[in-house]
């Protein structure tokens, strides 16, 4: 077990305010843990975003439409990545945490390799569903472990730090997928990215502790000592909570933007802006590395910040983000040349992921300990579900769909057709904000 935390004083009832959080310090190894969580967050994003970064070259290997990519990519394993991460969220809320994270790393590094070996469309989406699996155990352990090694008040900017792993795997898989399959084949990179995450899957079950479920809340007079969540409570509760399923909706409504583009923005940037792969694995990478890296890394920090102020913080710094967003991400998809359409891009994808922060924080704060891994799973499952689901399936349907009218620009035009869902991104979360402040009133 991890070293227990210290405490100075205590402070709070469930659900308060952070300010009180400084006097509680985290774990000892923290930083350590983080590390490697957030790592295997890189290669979970990487391994999920290397079909989509490499859709080119695998639509000219194995004739797969632009219709067949956004099922692979979007409903087909939002499906399996959705519901299964249910039971184990589940599982891991009554066992060992690491051990959970630890074997889904493997699974889904080894179902990596497979896509990597596939001969035709349906080895492919089978080794891709395998995939959907494996990841399914690999977010929600990791904010339930993060979360018991830092106390309230530091949890946004520690999930902040660990949701890093996404733009982290998209830039890398960008660079370095990009650059493998330039060299070699997109298979090589398949392949040697999979390799990666099972020694990956190794460090994290020899070098990963497992906290005391709770220990930092205790600590912090904000909870009692836990006992095992029930099931279907848990599911009740998340599902007729004001609170989590409106910060859920909204970040699904999100999710459908961010998965919906950004699945097809790689194909988008080749096939109608005129990049190769070589120009992808260098400028696109940057724009990952800084835009989404940055964003995502600023709004852990905001977000602490402000919702020592107010909890409507939590859904109001979303809110504005997403609203900012608008117009640069249509000078984007409008852009007529890629140089221009990469420095309008660098906007949206700053603006876009505030909400993944809030959202996580505000989650994992306002259930029980002992509820929190399946907690977390049912935002993912709503989010995902959502906006994995239906954002890169609609985005490939519209592109199919106009390609007669539109043979040349058919993206563009499917681009243009998603970009309504920011409104409803940000009444969403306008929503949320007045949920929160009522409740804060009625405190």
């Amino acid at each position: 077990m991890a070293q227990p935390p210290r405490a100075t004083a205590a402070a709070g009832s469930p659900g308060a305010s952070a300010a009180a959080a400084p006097q509680v310090q985290p774990l000892n190894g923290g930083g350590w843990v983080l590390t490697i969580l957030c790592f295997v967050y890189v290669l979970n994003f990487l391994d999920r975003q290397l079909l989509s970064i490499l859709a080119k070259p695998i639509q000219d290997d194995l004739g797969v439409t632009d219709g067949q990519l956004g099922l692979i990519s979007g409903l087909y394993f939002a499906l399996f990545y959705c519901l299964i991460s249910i039971p184990v969220g589940w599982l891991a809320d009554r066992t060992n945490r690491v051990r959970v994270l630890a074997f889904a790393c493997g699974l889904w590094s080894a179902a990596t390799m497979a896509c990597g070996l596939a001969a035709n469309y349906p080895q492919l989406v089978l080794a891709r569903m395998t995939v959907g699996v494996g990841e399914a155990g690999g977010v929600p352990p990791s904010y339930a472990i993060i979360t018991d090694y830092f106390p309230p008040g530091r949890r946004a900017t520690a999930l902040s730090l660990f949701n890093l792993g996404p733009p982290i795997g998209q830039a890398l898989g960008v660079a370095f997928g990009a650059a493998i399959a330039a060299a070699y084949s997109w298979r090589a990179a398949f392949l040697l990215i999979g390799a990666v995450g099972i020694v990956a899957a190794l460090v994290v079950l020899f070098g990963v502790k497992e906290p005391e479920r709770g220990g930092l809340d205790r600590a912090a007079g904000v909870a009692e000592k836990p006992v095992p969540a029930g099931f279907w409570p848990t599911v009740r509760s998340f599902f007729t909570t004001p609170t989590l399923i409106l910060v859920a909706l909204a970040s699904a409504a999100t999710q459908i933007v961010t998965y919906g583009a950004g699945n097809f923005t790689t194909l988008f940037l080749m096939r109608e802006k005129g990049m190769t792969l070589p120009d992808v694995s260098l400028w696109y990478a940057l724009v990952v590395a800084v835009g989404m890296g940055g964003g995502i890394f600023v709004s852990g920090r905001v977000i602490d910040r402000y919702t020592r102020r107010t909890k409507a913080a939590y859904a109001l710094i979303p809110a504005l983000t997403l609203t900012l967003a608008v117009a640069p991400f249509l000078a984007f998809v409008w852009a007529p040349t890629w140089p221009l359409a990469l420095v309008f891009l660098l906007f949206p994808t700053f603006l876009n992921y505030f909400y993944l922060s809030s959202a996580v924080a505000l989650v994992q704060e306002e259930v029980r300990p002992e509820q929190r891994v399946l907690s977390g799973a049912l935002l993912l499952l709503v989010m995902n579900l959502i906006g994995m689901g239906v954002g890169p399936t609609f985005v490939g349907a519209v592109s199919d769909a106009v390609k007669a009218a539109h043979p040349q620009n058919s993206l563009q035009v499917a681009f243009y057709a998603l970009t309504p869902m920011y409104a409803v991104a940000v009444g969403l979360f306008l929503a949320l904000a007045r949920v929160l402040r009522r409740e804060e009133t009625l405190a």
